[in-house]
């Protein structure tokens, strides 16, 4: 199986952009990005996933910087599709930008294979990185990720796991790894946003659930909600007690981790995308930014356009490999 390191893949892509691939450090104030009118940031989810509280966290310094409103724009539906036909279709100006995750990567080579890909759009800067973890509600059985793979093997096929997306998405693939190692198989439910998924456990609904550390903190604080696996190296700071899958006896790979980018359609001029990386780094050093990234336990990411369009072509190629060894592309 291909392994992901994500330093390892930041020095790389560094490489590749010291070689003069298009890479440029911090523009000058006077070159910065000056959209002419609001800039809409294109969601494929429903309000309040981890992806959507990062740019409302984000708009509060970005806005001020480029003298315009930043409008959120949920646009969910299709794994993608909605979210990524919007941005396929708007003007080369910077004015229409999308947001995306690995769901975007592995959506190009499943459900949306030959309806969209890589190439139809820029790639314009790496925001952060983030481990999924799964939980469970407050009063439920399952308070370990033992007890859950016990669980699957005395009902296999019928522990019903929550996350976002189809079949194939970035969470889903995370649980098939834990499957692979744990000789179980789990019963995958799709939503289409993270309160769904939250809702949907507290609920009894189903038995897990799936999400980045940002939406579901609230409710960990609040004992409505119970962590009981990281997918990482390390256990969360904000959760110190919810152990890793490794902890707990379970060798996944840890590689496989959420990311945030920003993206856009594909004839942006690459000075300008490089205004618009400069200027998402640069806000992401406020305060406010720094504050909620620290509390929902994510790392900021540094890739502009040349790094990350490199990190997308590396990270193609490892979730094809992913989906192979999950059954869920042809060998």
């Amino acid at each position: 199986m291909t392994v992901w390191n994500f330093r390892t893949t930041v020095s790389a892509a560094a490489c590749v952009a010291a070689l003069g691939l298009g890479f440029a450090g911090p523009v000058a104030a006077d070159d910065g990005w000056k959209p002419t009118g609001p800039v809409s940031f294109v969601m494929h989810t429903k309000p309040g996933g981890g992806t959507d509280v990062m740019v409302r966290a984000l708009a509060h310094s970005l806005e001020p910087m480029i003298g315009q409103t930043l409008v959120v724009e949920n646009a969910p539906g299709g794994g993608g599709a909605t979210q990524m036909a919007k941005v396929r279709a708007a003007k080369p100006d910077g004015l229409t930008l999308g947001v995306n995750t690995v769901s975007h990567f592995t959506a190009f080579l499943t459900n949306l294979d030959g309806v969209f890909s890589a190439d139809d759009f820029a790639w314009i800067a790496l925001m952060q990185v983030d481990p999924i973890l799964v939980f469970s509600e407050k009063d439920s059985a399952v308070t370990s990720i033992t007890d859950l793979v016990e669980l699957a093997r005395s009902k296999p096929g019928q522990v019903n796991i929550g996350g976002f997306g189809p079949v194939g998405s970035m969470q889903h693939l995370g649980m098939t790894m834990l499957e692979q190692e744990a000789g179980v198989v789990f019963n995958w439910v799709a939503f289409e946003s993270t309160p769904d998924i939250i809702a949907a456990v507290m609920g009894g609904h189903v038995d897990a659930g799936v999400a980045n550390l940002g939406p579901v903190i609230e409710f960990f604080e609040a004992d409505r909600l119970k962590g009981i696996g990281v997918l990482g190296d390390d256990r969360l700071s904000s959760v110190p007690d919810m152990q890793t899958f490794g902890e707990q006896g379970y060798n996944v790979d840890t590689s496989w981790l959420q990311v945030r980018g920003v993206f856009g359609p594909k004839d942006i001029d690459p000075a300008l995308q490089q205004q618009i990386a400069d200027a998402i780094f640069t806000a992401m050093e406020a305060d406010t930014y720094q504050t909620y990234a620290r509390s929902a336990g994510v790392e900021d990411g540094t890739h502009g356009p040349a790094e990350y369009t490199a990190f997308v072509e590396r990270i193609l190629t490892i979730a094809e490999a992913q989906l192979k060894a999950a059954n869920l592309l042809s060998q």
